[in-house]
């Protein structure tokens, strides 16, 4: 007798994709499904711990901008310059003693506003070539100590490390830690700075030893010997961190094993939607549940958790966290808050392609042009 052919992962990914995506996204699934079939765009991560003058300079001369500064500094002109408006404009209404109660008004209005009040760390810098230029980065060459100058990553990947607006003397676990290009952004923050008094701390965790063997192989090329021994980097089942440490960190990554949408739609080998992994795929919302809840729970109270995929997938996306903050509320009696990050949309706009009918969190979208992503992030805080 003779045997089917067996589909390719790559095309059960792309049959699945169309079925789902296509009421998801609407007309936007086209273009979206071109651009994941389409060689990914990638940032290059500033490494701090490496002598940079040169590194920024290369990176300048072939055109490429730090995404990060460059919108932060758009931003501030943008809240300087309606403040102005509305400062003229409020001299121009009324009498001289009217006039200070409507100036401090309107800067008040302007300083209180999502855009002024995006407190995103300047110290972490992304180059990223404009929309519609495809050049290729060169790899990044060791100093002499040995440190690499940048990181080639997703630059939209980076998002969430912003959203979680790490502070140096924060206590930070990042759960599902490796590869470790996160955490190598979480710690271009200064986090395990020595010189900071209290100086933070960051837990890196991933229950795969092969990929925590990767994770320590970046921290090696990139991070200085007394800053990687400060870095506690474990290999247990993240959905049990309740029972190991729970309750002690001021933020708390949980960037969750997903279908990895990219990949899955190019690449077969460790496809998710190969025939033999299918139950793998099906359980992983629950899997991400568990995760993220496992996150709500390692945070203080007052703690912020940054949930993120590589998926366009409503069901590994919002689902998950408006399951996750009911579960909190009625099994834990714990009070979740999903914060708005629609300010990222405003920041970023001319670097991602962001899809605007998010119900919670915020989704980057591949484009053509930006082709970046995907990455859903979210962010909430333990009350």
């Amino acid at each position: 007798a003779t045997t089917a052919p067996r589909i390719p992962s790559t095309r059960l990914a792309l049959h699945h994709f169309d079925s789902s995506y296509s009421l998801h996204l609407g007309e936007l699934w086209p273009s979206v499904r071109a651009s994941l079939l389409c060689e990914q765009k990638y940032g290059a991560l500033l490494n701090n711990f490496s002598a940079l003058d040169h590194v920024t300079q290369e990176l300048e001369l072939l055109n490429a901008t730090d995404f990060v500064s460059e919108a932060l500094q758009k931003a501030q002109q943008t809240q300087q310059g309606a403040a102005a408006r509305e400062a003229v404009r409020g001299s121009q209404e009324g009498c001289v003693q009217g006039r200070t109660v409507i100036q401090a008004e309107t800067m008040t209005q302007a300083e209180t506003s999502p855009l002024f009040r995006a407190s995103i760390s300047p110290k972490i810098k992304c180059y990223t070539f404009p929309r519609g230029d495809i050049t290729r980065f060169h790899p990044a060459r060791p100093d002499t100590l040995g440190l690499l100058g940048y990181y080639l990553m997703d630059a939209a990947s980076l998002l969430p490390v912003l959203a979680l607006d790490v502070q140096r003397d924060d206590l930070v676990l990042d759960l599902c830690a490796a590869p470790g290009g996160k955490t190598l952004a979480l710690l271009q923050t200064g986090l395990c700075c020595s010189c900071c008094v209290p100086a933070g701390h960051l837990a890196a965790n991933d229950i795969s030893f092969s990929r925590t063997k990767r994770l320590h192989q970046i921290l090696h090329s990139y991070v200085p010997k007394e800053v990687r021994e400060s870095v506690s980097v474990t290999s247990y089942d993240g959905r049990d961190w309740q029972d190991v440490e729970g309750g002690t960190f001021h933020k708390v990554l949980v960037d969750v094993p997903c279908t990895t949408d990219r990949h899955s739609a190019m690449e077969e080998d460790n496809n998710i939607f190969h025939k033999r992994r299918t139950k793998e795929r099906q359980m992983l919302p629950m899997l991400q549940l568990q995760l993220l809840m496992a996150g709500i729970l390692a945070t203080k109270p007052g703690g912020e958790v940054v949930y993120s995929t590589c998926s366009l997938s409503p069901l590994q996306n919002e689902c998950v966290v408006e399951r996750a903050v009911e579960i909190a509320e009625t099994q834990f009696n714990i009070s979740v808050h999903v914060e708005d990050l629609s300010h990222f949309r405003t920041l970023f706009q001319d670097t991602f392609s962001f899809f605007s009918d998010c119900r919670l969190g915020e989704l980057v979208l591949p484009h053509l042009t930006a082709n970046f992503g995907p990455m859903y992030f979210c962010k909430l805080r333990r009350m």
